[in-house]
């Protein structure tokens, strides 16, 4: 298409501000950036839009201007909304290097001039192709009984041959076509996508997984108004970003092709878009709640917020649940090595060095942990909510600081008497949704709920690519709890739990309220230094006799301990003879002159060895 043509449609809301000699220029797609230097991602003939959050002083945008017109593209449209006017500095510069500039206004979205400029450029480059895009755009634009991008993604099956999922940074399957993606293939599909993207890699990304060529393209945001902030980081998305997984290899694909999997991606960011803005409200209704229950407002004023939010909180629930508090910090390093800036669009970008201290946690923690929890394999979602319910209907995520507090409602635990479901009156039960103790109460196993091992496990691998080695993810899951008035006791439960996670290693670790009952709570935050001296006074002498005489000493003594002291048990776990066992056990005493027929001195070695 022309540049031209983008004039003649009103409803794009363009003003021509320079460059009407050039109009003439053929517009190949569209690219939405903040970056300061946005080259890595251009290819030429493009059609720039931005939000001009790069634009610090008037000297900003000369550089920027010649970035563009080196990399080749076709014209640049600036948003009014961010500083009202486009500035005269920039008219300037694009004037003085011919390309033509326009204005947006500030009631247009950018996400209807990539949709407009996709739709053109498809229907111009790719011929037959491009209807396939036009019919999923008119599908997904048709709201919920079009299907969103499970039909999108079924018509590329059916069209163009091509096997395709959505999924979530985790690996979360949120559409697809044909057979689903085994759990452990689309956590290793997701963890590919997420290093790519640190990496500063050019998409879409190839690998391979099991033997099996996939291409992945990034889904981004491209409406306006999803933040109050351009993003200037790409941390802040990385681990929240869509992907969209393709079994193919498109290292030999035609342009066309390429170009119109793209306007794909850029479709189902439309469809993301309304999913997040459908969040807007819940994330409103936590924050309210969140700040009574921190500032001790009444139980009975909690729950009479619960009662006026339950329509938004619990769609598809006919009895009061459960409650569980689920606490997420994410912390980035402040000494990263990369450029510390970013776009909505970019590809790239290692860690920012100055502009990681930049980087506020609370709405990063946030979005992943909305994504995390909408995972039904381990929260039990769903339940009892009836079919096609989403399970990201009820997730409901506040942020304060740096920190993402989570309110997860479970399911109510049935009152039928023989089921031992519901504690009796004397174990703390409550007989009703408005009264209860303060301290957070267990309900059964077998009950629904979030569990930190489970969540741990569903998240640890491919997030820890997006982590890279700059990052850390930490979280703190408290036990249900039957009140409002439970509540207060049920966060400060979730953030001593992350605490306790943050004091383990590993870029993304998990705790769980059980483990607050347990030495688990103690040990991390036991000084260094008393650490290292508890530590070295009972296992260096058996670690430099293991260094001389490879006698195994230590895996000895780990292994008695784990079998509470039988002989016989250790002997076979060892694989050793019973008096070979006796040899090793009292050359441990002789070394460190313990007694490890004696509970206290049991203990020290057992304490000594998880302080290692």
């Amino acid at each position: 298409m022309r540049l031209r043509a983008l004039l003649e449609t009103d409803a794009l809301g363009l003003r021509l501000l320079g460059g009407e000699e050039e109009l003439d220029r053929t517009v190949r797609g569209v690219m939405t950036t903040d970056l300061r230097d946005p080259s890595r991602y251009l290819s030429g003939g493009e059609l720039v839009l931005t939000g001009l959050a790069w634009r610090h002083s008037a000297e900003d945008s000369e550089p920027f201007v010649r970035i563009l017109v080196g990399a080749g593209v076709a014209g640049l449209a600036a948003g009014e909304a961010e500083l009202g006017a486009v500035p005269e500095d920039l008219v300037t510069a694009c004037a003085r290097h011919r390309l033509p500039l326009f204005a947006v206004n500030e009631d247009v979205a950018f996400a209807t001039i990539t949709e407009y400029v996709v739709r053109q450029v498809s229907g111009e480059r790719a011929g037959d192709l491009a209807a396939v895009v036009d019919r999923h755009r008119r599908l997904m634009t048709s709201g919920p009984a079009g299907g969103g991008p499970d039909v999108v993604l079924d018509l590329l099956g059916s069209d163009l041959d091509l096997r395709a999922w959505v999924l979530s940074p985790t690996g979360r399957r949120i559409a697809g076509a044909g057979a689903p993606l085994s759990p452990a293939r689309a956590s290793a599909l997701a963890g590919e996508h997420l290093a790519a993207i640190r990496a500063g890699r050019r998409s879409p990304f190839r690998t391979a997984v099991d033997g099996t060529a996939y291409s992945l393209f990034p889904i981004r945001n491209v409406g306006r108004g999803t933040t109050p902030t351009a993003f200037r980081d790409v941390r802040e998305t990385v681990l929240s970003d869509w992907l969209l997984a393709v079994e193919a290899d498109a290292g030999d694909w035609p342009e066309a092709r390429l170009d119109l999997l793209q306007g794909v991606t850029q479709l189902i960011a439309v469809e993301r878009d309304r999913r997040d803005a459908a969040r807007t409200v819940r994330r409103r209704l936590a924050q309210e709640i969140l700040e009574l229950v921190q500032t001790g407002a009444a139980p009975a004023e909690i729950a009479a917020r619960l009662r006026v939010a339950a329509p938004v909180l619990l769609p598809g629930l006919s009895t009061a649940p459960h409650w569980q508090v689920v606490v997420a910090r994410v912390e980035w390093a402040q000494n990263g090595t990369g450029t510390g800036n970013n776009s909505g669009n970019g590809t790239g970008g290692g860690a920012g060095g100055p502009g990681a201290a930049l980087i506020e946690g609370g709405p990063v923690a946030q979005s992943l942990l909305e994504e995390i929890l909408v995972d039904p394999a381990w929260t039990g979602a769903g339940a009892g909510a009836g079919p096609g319910a989403d399970a990201s209907d009820r997730i409901a995520v506040a942020y304060t600081d740096d920190e993402a507090i989570a309110l997860v409602p479970l399911p109510a635990v049935a009152a039928d008497p023989s089921a031992s479901a519901v504690p009796d009156a004397d174990e703390g039960a409550l007989p009703d949704g408005d009264s209860g103790a303060e301290k957070p109460l267990d309900v059964p196993a077998a009950a629904p709920g979030i569990h930190a091992d489970a969540l741990l496990a569903a998240v640890r691998n491919p997030l820890s690519a997006g982590l890279a080695d700059d990052g850390r993810l930490t979280l703190g899951v408290s036990a249900p709890v039957h009140s409002a008035e439970g509540l207060r006791g049920a966060l400060e439960e979730a953030r001593h739990a992350r605490r306790v996670a943050a004091a383990r290693p590993g870029r993304v670790c998990a705790a769980g309220h059980h483990e607050l009952a347990s030495h688990v709570l103690l040990l991390p935050f036991v000084p260094d230094d008393v650490r290292r001296a508890f530590t070295a006074r009972l296992l260096d002498p058996l670690h430099d006799y293991d260094q001389r005489h490879r006698a195994e000493l230590i895996p000895t003594l780990e292994a008695f301990l784990d079998c509470d002291g039988s002989w016989t048990r250790c002997a076979a776990r060892l694989h050793l003879h019973v008096n070979t066992l006796r040899y090793r056990v009292g050359r441990i005493e002789q070394l460190t002159g313990r007694d490890l027929a004696r509970l206290e001195d049991k203990l020290d070695f057992f304490l000594a060895l998880r302080m290692r």
